[in-house]
């Protein structure tokens, strides 16, 4: 692989860096916490215009039909903007859950309002008490054409904003294969209630299904097992998430070595001071590293690399917890300010202990990994 951005995506990467620099100040960010839907319309519709909405789907469905890697491009950028948009749960799990589970009819049904931002989506996979990668346990009965279902998922990301809710399911019983149902908020029987959570900057949601019928022609894939379509759905998540939380490493690097020059302990800038020092030397690498992971994961997911799932997963073991050592050492260089609301340090902090478990933890993503290696031994 090319381990360096060529001109296209640099454009991308700066012209992202600039919009969210303009449009998305932390007083933004800090305003939209404070708003149970997490975002505005006015910000989404932005995304929409630059094309971020369509941004991997398909031309023919009105997207710009870039890959992974442009998408881990404009990710990094947002996580170091902490931007609050529903852009991780439609873009990046529930348009792509649909571009990869739809028959050519469902895509065209649903993937150009989700393109052009008119609608938006998101998966629904964790059960309550479980994880995001957890097994499926929620059981849809079988009924003329179509399935119903009664139940629950738990923190599904903007689950109580978006237009449409792809929920993974057993059809029939607890053996049953999986499939893909779409289901609009606005049906009968659907009620998303926001929970409280470790990161106000994302929001998520508990949803209740109260006997929702759901018809053929909305069960993706013609109702064939959809377990293929739901993990490259997750890989392109881990690495979508991976290149978010490289841009929030980074980000809290900046912070802390601006600090570090300016802050003096003994009439010196700290950042004089060995244990300092060390530790903003092992923030980079780890920082560095986990930019490294999602572009490779990225390139190996576009270019259909044999490595691409196992990539994704070590790439997702890695980042998680480097990320949250990455901030919690800012924290440290910051001393007790670090702590304190008026300092955004804490949002990242935040944000970087959310992602940690957000598509299952580093030990379940290194016994992914372990168990392509081993195999059946």
């Amino acid at each position: 692989m090319d381990a360096q951005l060529n001109e296209e995506q640099r454009r991308l990467q700066q012209s992202a860096r600039d919009f969210l620099t303009r449009e998305c100040p932390m007083s933004s960010v800090r305003l939209q916490m404070e708003d149970t839907r997490g975002f505005s319309d006015g910000f989404w519709q932005q995304l929409a215009e630059l094309g971020w909405t369509g941004i991997a789907l398909p031309e023919a469905h009105g997207g710009a039909g870039l890959g992974a890697v442009e998408l881990a491009v404009v990710l990094e950028e947002m996580g170091a903007a902490l931007a609050p948009a529903p852009f991780f749960s439609s873009v990046v799990l529930g348009a792509s859950v649909i571009a990869r589970a739809g028959t050519r009819e469902q895509q065209g049904r649903w993937l150009p309002e989700l393109a052009s931002g008119k609608r938006r989506a998101t998966l629904a996979t964790q059960e309550p008490g479980g994880s995001a990668i957890g097994p499926v346990r929620l059981i849809a009965r079988e009924e003329a054409g179509g399935l119903r279902i009664s139940g629950a998922k738990a923190f599904v990301p903007d689950g109580h904003t978006a237009h449409d809710l792809v929920v993974a399911v057993r059809r029939g019983s607890a053996s049953g294969p999986l499939a893909l149902a779409v289901v609009p908020a606005e049906v009968r029987g659907v009620s998303a209630r926001p929970v409280d959570y470790t990161d106000a900057t994302r929001k998520v949601a508990e949803v209740t299904f109260d006997d929702v019928a759901v018809p053929g022609d909305a069960i993706l894939g013609g109702g064939e097992d959809a377990s293929a379509a739901l993990e490259a759905t997750l890989d392109f998540a881990r690495v979508g998430l991976c290149a978010e939380m490289a841009g929030i490493g980074q980000r809290v690097l900046d912070l802390s070595v601006a600090f570090a020059k300016t802050r003096e302990q003994f009439g010196k800038p700290i950042g004089s001071f060995q244990a300092i020092q060390h530790k903003c030397a092992d923030m980079l690498l780890r920082v560095e590293n986990m930019r490294s992971a999602a572009w490779y994961s990225a390139w190996a997911l576009d270019e259909g690399a044999p490595d691409a799932h196992a990539a994704a997963c070590m790439a997702q073991a890695y980042a998680s917890e480097a990320c949250a050592h990455v901030a919690g050492e800012g924290i440290q260089i910051h001393g007790g300010l670090g702590y304190t609301w008026e300092q955004d340090l804490h949002l990242y902090y935040k944000r970087a202990k959310a992602n940690e478990v957000a598509l299952g933890d580093a030990s379940q993503h290194r016994e992914l990994v372990a168990g392509l290696m081993l195999g059946g031994a």
